[in-house]
C-alpha cells in the first residue's frame, strides 16, 4: 500500500522552515544511501545515513528524527527487528517509519504497519515521490515543533503572569505588614496602638475591625473600632472604654480570648451583623451586612492581652490560607505592640509611684530638717540656762573638792550633749550643701593644738596619755581651720572614748610627697571586720554591749569624712579586729609655703583692764535670761532683763545700755527687727550681740545684715562672751562669738 502524493507547500516554504529537521536513512548498500542522500538534499534538512540496525539505534539515542527511512532486507538485524527496537525507545516511539523494499506482499506489509510504519516505498524509488512523501513528514514535524514552542511560550507567559501576580501580592502583603509594624511601634500608648491597628485593616482587608483589651494591666474593656465609610475617604476610627456592642459580639470577644489561630465565627451566631452592632457610634444604618467574621486573641507568650475581630460582607473572606496567615501575622505583631504598651504603662506607673515616694521622702527630709532646727533651738535654751547656772555656781561655791568635781562632771556632760547636737546638725547641713568652707593658709600644727585642747578634758578624766609626733617647721594647708579642728578632735575623741582608761593614744603628723598625713592610733576595742567597709556611713555603729558606758549617734565619723573630702582629702581606717585597736589616717594636700610675715595671726587675745558695762539681756526664756544676768552681775556689770521685742525697745530707751544681749526668737518683735530699729534710731555705739538657738549659716548672715556685731549660739561660753565685750571696749574686732557656717 502506498500513500498518494501529498499536495501542498514544500517544506522549504513552510513557516517552520527556520528550524532544520533530522532524517535517518538506514540501508546496507552504499550506492542506495548515495541515491537517497542525493534525492533528499533538496529538502534542506539534516540527513543521517547508517548501514545497519545497530547503527540506527545508536543515532536514535543521540537525537530526535522527523522521519526514518528503513530498508527491510539487511544482513544481521533486518528492518522489522530494527523497527521493533526503535518503537521501544521513548524518544522514537511515535517517529514516522517509511520502509524501503524491492518486494512487499500483504503479509510483509501488514507486519510493517503493525510496527508503526506509515508507508512503503518500492525500490527503485521515484525521486519526486520519495522527496514529496518525506517532505510531508518533515513539514508535519516542523509544524508540531512550532506548536509545541507556542504552547511552551504561552505556558511560560502564563507562569510568568502568575508569578508576577504572586510577587505583587507578596509585595502588597509585605508592605502592609511593614506598615503595620511601623504604625504599631509608633507609640507606646495602648489607645494609639489600637487605633493604628484597626485603621490599617479597614478598608484594605476588612469592612470593620475591632481591637478589644482583655488584660487588666492595660485597662480591660478599652477598645478601638474602625468601619468603612460611605465614601472613599479614610475609615472612621473611634476608641474608648466600655464597647457598646451587641451581647452576641461581646460573647464572641470573650470566647476568642482562648484562640491561638484566626477562627471564623459562624454567621448564625451573629445574624444580620453590621458596623453599628459592633459598637461603632457613627456607622451607616444602611451599611452592608457583614457576612464573614473572624477573630483571634492577641497573645504575648502565655499572656492574653486582647482580641482582634475583623468583619467583611464577602462570605468568602478569610477562606484562603494566605489571608488567614496575613491576619495571624498582624495579630502576632499587635500582641507584641500591646505587650510593649503594657510594660510602658507599668513603667509609667512605677515612675509615678517612685516620684510620689521621692516627694514623700523629700517632704519627710524637709520635716526632719525643720524638726532638727527646732530641736536645736529648743535644746539650746535649757542648755544655755544650765551652762550659765554652772558658771554662776562655780563663781560663788566653796572651794570644796566635791563641789569642784561635781561642777567639772556637769560641764563635761553638758559639753558632750552640745557636741552630739552640733554633730547631728552639721551632718544635716552638709547633706543639704549649706556648709561653705572658709579656706585660707593654716598651719596644721595650730589645728592639732586646738584639737588636743578640745579633747583634753576627756583624756584627763580617763587618765589617758596622748603621744604627739609632728615636724617642728610649719605645715601649711589650705583649709578652714575651725572645720579641720573639728575633724581631728572628732578622731581623738573617738580614740579616747573607745579605749580603756590609762591607755596611750598616738597622734602622728608626717609629710608624704605632696600630701600631709595625720594618723590617730589607739589600743582600744577595735573595729569588727564586717563593720569596717561602712564605718563612715551615717548612723553606723558597732554592736553595743551592756558594758558600753560611752554612747554616740554614729554621725561623728560621717561628719569627719565629708569635711575631709570637702578639703580635697581622704580618710581611711585600719583595724586588726575586736580588741586590737584601730588607726584612722587623714590625708590632705599640702598648701604653698606662706612667706615670712604673711602668716595668719594665731596669737590668743590678750587680757584687757576690766570696765563695768550697762548690759540689757533680752530672752523670752526667763531662766536663761536670769541665769545670764546673774553671771554678768557677778562680773561687776549693771544688768537689766527684758522678755520680748517691744519690752527690749522700751528698756533700751530708758536704760541706755552699752551692750545688748538679744535673743532672736522673741515674741511680738523678733531680734532682727529689734536690732534694725535700734540701728535706725541712731544707736550705732551699742554693742549688739545675738545669742540664739539658731546657728546655721543663713541665721548668722541674717543677724549681721540686721545690724548685730556678734553672733553666739547657745549655750554660750562665759569667758568667750566676756572677752568679746572687753575686746569691743578696747576697740579690738569683736568677732569671737561668730560661728563659722
Amino acid at each position: 500500500m502506498q500513500l498518494g502524493t501529498p499536495q501542498g507547500p514544500s517544506p522549504q516554504r513552510d513557516p517552520a522552515a527556520g528550524e532544520r529537521a533530522s532524517i535517518l536513512i538506514v540501508d546496507d548498500l552504499p550506492e542506495k544511501l548515495l541515491v537517497f542522500r542525493t534525492v533528499l538534499e533538496e529538502l534542506g534538512q539534516d540527513l543521517v545515513t547508517v548501514r545497519s540496525g545497530a547503527d540506527a539505534l545508536r543515532e536514535i539515542l543521540k537525537r530526535e528524527f522527523a522521519v526514518i527511512m528503513l530498508d527491510v532486507n539487511m544482513p544481521g538485524m533486518d528492518g522489522f527487528e530494527t523497527a521493533t527496537l526503535i518503537r521501544q525507545h521513548r524518544r522514537s516511539a511515535h517517529t514516522p517509519i517509511i520502509f524501503i523494499t524491492s518486494y512487499a506482499d500483504e503479509i510483509q506489509t501488514a507486519r510493517g504497519y503493525s510496527l508503526g510504519a506509515v508507508d512503503y516505498i518500492l525500490s527503485p524509488v521515484v525521486p519526486e515521490i520519495l522527496r514529496s512523501k518525506v517532505g510531508v513528514f518533515v513539514s508535519l514535524y516542523l509544524m508540531q515543533r512550532q506548536v509545541e514552542r507556542q504552547v511552551d511560550a504561552r505556558a511560560a507567559m502564563m507562569a510568568a503572569e502568575t508569578a508576577r501576580r504572586m510577587a505583587e501580592e507578596s509585595d502588597r502583603r509585605s508592605s502592609f505588614l511593614a506598615a503595620a509594624s511601623q504604625a504599631l511601634s509608633r507609640s507606646l500608648d495602648i489607645e494609639v496602638a489600637m487605633r493604628e491597628l484597626t485603621g490599617l485593616l479597614v478598608p484594605t482587608w476588612a469592612a470593620a475591625a475591632v481591637a478589644w483589651v482583655a488584660d487588666p494591666e492595660l485597662g480591660r474593656g478599652q477598645f478601638a473600632i474602625a468601619a468603612r465609610g460611605a465614601g472613599e475617604g479614610s475609615p472612621a476610627v473611634v476608641a474608648g472604654t466600655g464597647l457598646g456592642a451587641d451581647a452576641a459580639v461581646m460573647a464572641v470577644l470573650q470566647d476568642s480570648t482562648a484562640l491561638r489561630q484566626i477562627g471564623r465565627v459562624q454567621t448564625r451566631a451573629l445574624p444580620g451583623l453590621s458596623a453599628g452592632a459592633l459598637g461603632h457610634p457613627g456607622a451607616d444604618p444602611g451599611g452592608p451586612v457583614l457576612n464573614s467574621v473572624a477573630a483571634v486573641a492577641l497573645h504575648f507568650g502565655e499572656r492574653v492581652l486582647g482580641v482582634l475581630l475583623v468583619a467583611s460582607p464577602d462570605e468568602a473572606a478569610w477562606t484562603h490560607e494566605a489571608d488567614l496567615n496575613l491576619l495571624q501575622e498582624v495579630a502576632t505583631r499587635a500582641g507584641a505592640a500591646f505587650e510593649n504598651a503594657r510594660l510602658y504603662r507599668n513603667l509609667q506607673r512605677e515612675i509615678v509611684e517612685r516620684q510620689a515616694a521621692q516627694q514623700e521622702l523629700q517632704q519627710a527630709s524637709q520635716r526632719k530638717d525643720e524638726f532638727l532646727a527646732m530641736l536645736s533651738h529648743e535644746l539650746r535654751n535649757p542648755l544655755a540656762s544650765v551652762h550659765t547656772a554652772i558658771e554662776v555656781i562655780r563663781r560663788v561655791a566653796d572651794k570644796h573638792p566635791k563641789v569642784g568635781w561635781a561642777l567639772d562632771l556637769a560641764s563635761r556632760q553638758l559639753r558632750q550633749i552640745t557636741r552630739l547636737m552640733e554633730e547631728l546638725l552639721d551632718v544635716t547641713r552638709i547633706s543639704q550643701g549649706k556648709i561653705t568652707l572658709k579656706c585660707e593658709p593654716v598651719d596644721l600644727r595650730v589645728v592639732i593644738a586646738h584639737s588636743i585642747e578640745t579633747v583634753h578634758p576627756l583624756l584627763e578624766s580617763r587618765r589617758q596619755t596622748l603621744g604627739v609626733q609632728m615636724p617642728e617647721a610649719p605645715i601649711w594647708v589650705h583649709a578652714d581651720g575651725a572645720r579641720l579642728t573639728q575633724v581631728i578632735a572628732n578622731l581623738l575623741h573617738n580614740a579616747a572614748k573607745y579605749s580603756p582608761e590609762s591607755t596611750p593614744i598616738d597622734l602622728c603628723v608626717a609629710i608624704v610627697g605632696q600630701d600631709v598625713e595625720v594618723r590617730v592610733r589607739d589600743q582600744g576595742m577595735g573595729i569588727d571586720e564586717e563593720l569596717l567597709p561602712r564605718i563612715f556611713d551615717l548612723f553606723a555603729q558597732g554592736k553595743r554591749g551592756l558594758d558600753r558606758s560611752q554612747g554616740g549617734l554614729g554621725v561623728g565619723l560621717t561628719l569627719a569624712r565629708r569635711l575631709t573630702e570637702m578639703h580635697g582629702g581622704r580618710i581611711e581606717v585600719r583595724s586588726g579586729g575586736r580588741n586590737l585597736g584601730s588607726e584612722f589616717r587623714v590625708t590632705l594636700p599640702r598648701g604653698e609655703t606662706v612667706p615670712a610675715g604673711e602668716a595668719p595671726a594665731c596669737a590668743p587675745v590678750g587680757t584687757h583692764p576690766f570696765q563695768p558695762e550697762r548690759i540689757l539681756v533680752v530672752d523670752d526664756n526667763l531662766d536663761a535670761a536670769q541665769a545670764l544676768a546673774t553671771m554678768l552681775e557677778m562680773e561687776g556689770h549693771a544688768v537689766r532683763t527684758a522678755v520680748d521685742g517691744e519690752d527690749a525697745l522700751a528698756s533700751a530707751a530708758e536704760f541706755r545700755p552699752d551692750v545688748l544681749l538679744l535673743d532672736i526668737g522673741l515674741p511680738r518683735l523678733d531680734g532682727y527687727e529689734v536690732a534694725r530699729r535700734l540701728r535706725a534710731a541712731g544707736e550705732a555705739g551699742v554693742l549688739l550681740i545675738a545669742i540664739t538657738g539658731y546657728g546655721q549659716h543663713e541665721d548668722r548672715q541674717a543677724a549681721l545684715e540686721a545690724g548685730f556685731d556678734c553672733h553666739f549660739v547657745k549655750p554660750v561660753e562665759a569667758d568667750s562672751l566676756l572677752e568679746s565685750i572687753r575686746a569691743w571696749r578696747q576697740g579690738a574686732p569683736s568677732h569671737a562669738g561668730q560661728r563659722a557656717p
